[in-house]
């Protein structure tokens, strides 16, 4: 049975659907105001690998991811760049685009857009001033009541009063209390706007998210996910929101990925250690970031380092090696039998099923690897069937997809040798080897191998592939 871990409760328990066989699910998706960071790449690949797993195991998944496209940051942005607010965010969203599909993340069902649903936010808006849970203020802003809502920081056990007392109120604020957060925002000059019964302006961020995901899903649904970043306040303040005005509970299950740091510390621009994807993706294979990724629970912190991705690239290797060669093929009853492909299968299934326990999926791939080359050296067909069902299993989380002799030769980075070039010193060792000048044979594979090139020699010729 799934169990998934719930913010919620804190703890794991079964997950049951509020439809038989469905699941809807919504996360929260990026503010497009500059490029994906390894720490959006996180959350992306973390729901991927849920997503295509459910999936897998025969449950309709409705995943809705939305795109935060007007924001404080973004018309600051904008502004600095010259450019108008869509223009802006339609080239961060193909940007966007490039990079999930570079990882290998599969678009969401849905992926609503916070402008393409101010009607509903302003209906939603209105809800709340008509059950008291909301106000327009004398600045022209619409602010939440969050101590009218009794449940507010069920979420991330925060109390209201000890919010309360640590907080402060600023000059001149409109609020009535300093724990109160904007809903609709007064128009400033030179910023996008909408019409509304409170005057021009445009959605509090908090705001958008109820809108689109009672759009797209209803007033409940079954998860709602997210970064680690999110918690407090905002998806506490979407809960304040949503269970104000639909008057039930917003979301059953509530799942968070861990965080990314960099070297052990915080991923932060004014610490220069702030890494955007495809920067990442210049140097290291897409596959080998997925890995990286995926190889740590989703609830865990990730620590990126360049010895972190050039281990992943190790264990990928690792891998491919092994399928290297293999022509893979179906299976029938009695060779599952045989070869334990079953139990293999079945603890993979146990691992994912338990809160999505990446780390133990992939030390069953690793055990079926090492059976791989068991078989590779007494059974010929079994090895096949083997292979054949690592590669089934780690497509279940966007994994081992590719040819195998194709990832192992790589592109090279800059000022390595291309492929072209490595297969001619080969031929030129093949032709020294038959001139019996062992001497520059030798010279050619160790030219080779300083640049990360190894050699396997066989019956059938000389292939290679790059060492990390």
């Amino acid at each position: 049975m799934l169990q998934i871990y719930n913010t919620l409760t804190k703890q794991k328990a079964p997950f049951t659907p509020l439809v038989e066989g469905r699941i809807n699910m919504y996360v929260c998706g990026i503010t497009v105001y500059d490029y994906c960071h390894i720490g959006h790449a996180r959350v992306m690949v973390c729901f991927d690998v849920i997503t295509r797993y459910l999936r897998s195991r025969g449950w309709d998944v409705n995943y809705i991811r939305n795109i935060t496209d007007v924001d404080d940051k973004i018309i600051k942005r904008a502004s600095e760049n010259s450019e108008t607010v869509e223009k802006l965010t339609e080239r961060m969203i193909d940007a966007m685009h490039e990079d999930e599909d570079a990882l290998s993340v599969l678009r969401p069902n849905q992926e609503p857009k916070a402008t393409a649903h101010i009607d509903e936010i302003i209906e939603l808006v209105s809800t709340l001033i008509n059950k008291g849970f909301a106000y327009p203020a004398s600045n022209g802003d619409v602010y939440y009541r969050v101590e009218k809502f009794a449940e507010y920081g069920k979420l991330t056990n925060q109390n209201i009063e000890e919010l309360r007392s640590g907080s402060r109120v600023e000059v001149e604020e409109a609020k009535e209390s300093p724990l109160d957060f904007v809903l609709w925002k007064a128009v400033k000059p030179g910023e996008v706007s909408w019409d509304s019964p409170w005057g021009a302006g445009r959605p509090g961020w908090h705001i958008e998210c109820s809108a689109m995901s009672k759009c797209c899903l209803g007033d409940t649904f079954d998860i709602h996910g997210g970064g680690p970043d999110l918690p407090f306040p905002h998806h506490e303040n979407e809960i304040a929101q949503s269970e104000a005005a639909n008057g039930c509970t917003y979301a059953n299950y509530w799942m968070h990925a861990g965080p990314v740091r960099v070297n052990s510390e915080k991923m932060s621009k004014s610490l220069g250690n702030f890494f955007t994807i495809r920067d990442v993706l210049k140097k290291y294979d897409p596959e080998v970031v997925r890995f990286f990724l995926a190889r740590v629970h989703y609830r865990s912190y990730i620590d990126y380092s360049e010895d972190s991705l050039k281990e992943a690239r190790v264990m990928l290797e690792r891998f491919y090696q092994a399928l290297n060669g293999v022509a893979k093929c179906e299976y029938s009853q009695k060779d599952i039998d045989q070869l334990s492909i079953e139990t293999f299968e079945q603890r993979f299934i146990d691992a994912m099923d338990d809160d999505f326990n990446t780390p133990k999926a992939i030390s069953v791939l690793f055990e079926m690897v090492n059976e791989l080359n068991k078989l590779k050296k007494t059974s010929e067909a079994g090895a096949a069937i083997m292979a054949y069902k690592i590669s089934e299993l780690g497509g279940v989380i966007g994994l081992l997809q590719q040819n195998p002799d194709v990832f192992l030769k790589g592109e090279g980075k800059e000022g390595e040798l291309d492929a072209d070039s490595i297969e001619a010193l080969i031929q030129k060792r093949v032709c020294a080897k038959a001139n019996k000048d062992y001497a520059e044979s030798d010279r050619i594979r160790d030219e080779l191998a300083a640049q990360g090139v190894v050699l396997k020699d066989s019956r059938e010729g000389t292939t290679w592939f790059r060492e990390s």
